[in-house]
């Protein structure tokens, strides 16, 4: 039995697939086909059930065989969403009416699609561009899973679209809507967040100096950067736009608050970071506080300094957006999100989100890329 290694995403797949072989009908439609035969309905997977349960069960047969790694994660991928995609083309127009089998079948190919990232991530390639590729892959093939799960219980169960519109009406949504996005995102993001994020935690970053080249300044502001990180954005979103007006000017000081102290506390924090017999052989080279700052504390400081602008890089897109809910111009993504809500157009506010939540990995990633070009040298990059 050396070349069988079977796994229990494998064997609880096709322990589902045979449940929901037993159950039968897949749609109400079909019930109601097998109960009176002599009636013609047209029903949901007429042609292609038993080859979504065929290729399910034949795909978690294979990835129990001793096949080369790569090889059973390929057999896996294409197995698992070839039965999700056919099984979420064929429930369109039947919304509503899936049965106990049709989310059987949606669960064993989810388990494949897991058991294909469980043997991806015990890939280990000699090339610097496989792995590279591997860490894009894998966190692909998960974050599809999850729209796949969403956009196939949605459909089935027929969730009303008020509550939750399906990936692919969202999708809709943004696809015929580009300028209308384009404009908030340049109005949020391109104005108030960026200006808000590098004014924040440059000031956050310059007063972390002073205040340890201070002492005075050291033990007073950081408790009352302690309190002030403390205060709710709608607390301080609807000052700021009294104070600077409902252009983004306002937006851009609730980013600066929001950015400010994180910097200025990790910074603090960070020029602590170097040792004892690091500064000792500063002093036996007579450095001085700059040079040594320079060339021995910030670099050490680098990963807390990197730690804050990763954190602000969200911190940022949410208080613009939540800022934008109390005075804005007829643009702006939380605008547009508190407007379409109460027109009940429920996909548009998806849209948004889903735009948000984009711009903010890419905000996030390219601090991330950063931080790995700056700071090689710290283990946590090495070792990664």
């Amino acid at each position: 039995m050396n070349w069988l290694k079977p796994s229990w995403q494998a064997v609880l797949a096709i322990v589902l697939c045979v449940i929901a072989i037993a159950l039968g009908a897949m749609s109400k439609p079909e019930a109601a086909a097998l109960a009176d035969p002599t009636v013609s309905i047209n029903y949901p997977y007429l042609g292609t059930k038993g080859l979504m349960f065929g290729l399910a069960i034949v795909a978690a047969l294979i990835s129990m065989i001793r096949i080369p790694l790569l090889a059973e994660a390929v057999v896996l991928f294409v197995g698992a969403h070839l039965v999700a995609w056919l099984l979420i083309s064929g429930i369109a127009g039947f919304e509503g009416t899936a049965l106990a089998p049709y989310f059987l079948l949606l669960a064993a190919a989810w388990l494949l699609g897991w058991r294909c990232v469980a043997v991806l991530s015990g890939l280990r390639p000699m090339a610097g561009s496989a792995r590279n590729a591997l860490r894009l892959i894998i966190p692909a093939i998960f974050g599809a899973w999850i729209l796949i799960i969403w956009e196939a219980v949605t459909r089935g169960a027929g969730i009303p679209f008020i509550l939750l519109p399906p990936p692919s009406a969202i999708g809709a949504r943004i696809a015929g809507s580009l300028p209308v996005l384009g404009a908030d995102v340049r109005q949020t993001i391109f104005k108030a967040v960026i200006f808000g994020y590098v004014v924040g935690s440059g000031a956050g970053f310059i007063t972390a100096i002073l205040a340890d080249r201070v002492p005075f300044l050291r033990r007073g502001l950081l408790p009352i950067g302690n309190m002030v990180s403390a205060l709710p954005i709608i607390g301080v979103a609807p000052i700021m736009v009294m104070w600077f007006g409902f252009d983004w000017q306002s937006k851009a000081a609730v980013v600066i608050i929001m950015t400010f102290f994180p910097m200025l506390v990790n910074t603090v924090a960070g020029l602590a970071a170097s040792g004892h017999m690091e500064r000792d052989l500063m002093r036996t080279y007579a450095s001085g506080y700059w040079p040594t700052l320079i060339k021995l504390r910030l670099p050490a400081a680098a990963p807390f300094i990197f730690n804050a602008l990763k954190i602000n890089s969200t911190l940022a897109l949410i208080g613009a957006i939540v800022a934008e809910f109390f005075g804005t111009p007829v643009v702006g993504m939380g605008f547009r999100i508190s407007t379409e809500v109460g027109r009940m157009n429920i996909d548009m506010v998806w849209a948004e989100i889903a735009v948000a939540a984009l711009a903010g990995s890419v905000f996030y990633g390219v601090v991330a890329l950063v931080e790995r070009a700056v700071t090689f040298w710290h283990p946590s990059v090495r070792g990664g």
